[in-house]
């Protein structure tokens, strides 16, 4: 992967999944990497990875939710490499239950860290990216901030939000003349941990669902969805789609409009495990 030699990349989430895979693979192609992660174990692995490939590397626990401290880490990342090229806001959780059952402390942690998060670490980064002359901000979307499903409508609107806010963030950054790319990732069923790690109402087997997603929607591996996170970065594409499942689906939203609504209720039905439909 060309075009990341001497860049510093910060990546959000990297103790596991596409943060990991985004991370060392930043690492082969000779960037330095400002990695974090609530996670400190899967933290201290990626850690390990970045140094047995020689790459640079500096790992904290940072809590995404945490404005003053992402506020303060950005600065911490800037002092320590005395540049910042890239941010990588990849951290996220999930939870499902119809909206009706959801407590709204659940739903206000998703909006909290899949939103917040990319809010916090954009704006804390972005007068260094600023500054560096060649500067990028990538945010991880989902498939889920094409159309939206039932049963997921908190990470749905944290993840509209993440597409929203980075498709003006891009068109602020032309206007402006700022030296600054801005792309929206938006990856389908991915191989992470994610739908292991996600939280659930009550009366919803968790653990099911997530080995329903696993063997069900999850085709696309953490590396692949790396190498295509970061050719579309070298490209300065706009926004990406990962994985065969988020094209065929973002190709049946502009098709059908709203119409893919009707649809997709009785599709899902099909996915899910047969306790949970």
């Amino acid at each position: 992967m060309e075009g990341f030699a001497g860049k510093v990349a910060v990546v959000t989430g990297a103790g596991s999944g596409i943060g990991r895979a985004l991370a060392i693979e930043l690492g082969r192609s000779g960037a330095s990497l400002a990695i974090s992660d609530v996670d400190t174990e899967g933290l201290k692995e990626t850690e390990e990875k970045l140094k047995a490939i020689g790459a640079p590397v500096k790992a904290d626990r940072l809590d995404v939710t945490e404005r003053e401290s992402f506020v303060a880490y950005a600065d911490a990342v800037h002092q320590h490499f005395g540049k910042v090229n890239q941010i990588y806001n990849n951290a996220g959780i999930a939870h499902s239950g119809d909206i009706e059952l959801c407590h709204f402390k659940d739903i206000d942690r998703v909006m909290d860290v899949d939103w917040g998060g990319v809010l916090n670490g954009t704006k804390a980064f972005l007068p260094y990216l600023i500054e560096s002359g060649d500067g990028h901000v990538i945010n991880i979307s989902s498939v889920f901030g094409l159309f939206s499903v039932p049963g997921q409508a908190a990470y749905n609107a944290a993840k509209f939000a993440v597409r929203g806010f980075t498709e003006a963030l891009r068109q602020e950054m032309i206007a402006a003349g700022h030296p600054v790319g801005v792309t929206t990732v938006h990856p389908g069923g991915i191989k992470t941990a994610i739908a292991r790690n996600a939280t659930a109402v009550e009366g919803l087997d968790a653990a099911e669902m997530a080995k329903a997603f696993d063997k069900r929607m999850a085709h696309t591996s953490p590396e692949r969805a790396a190498q295509i996170i970061l050719g579309a970065v070298r490209k300065n594409k706009a926004r990406v789609l990962v994985g065969a499942d988020a094209k065929v689906l973002d190709i049946v939203v502009r098709l059908t409009g709203s119409g893919y609504q009707r649809v997709l209720v009785p599709a899902l039905a099909r996915l899910l495990p047969p306790s949970q439909r």
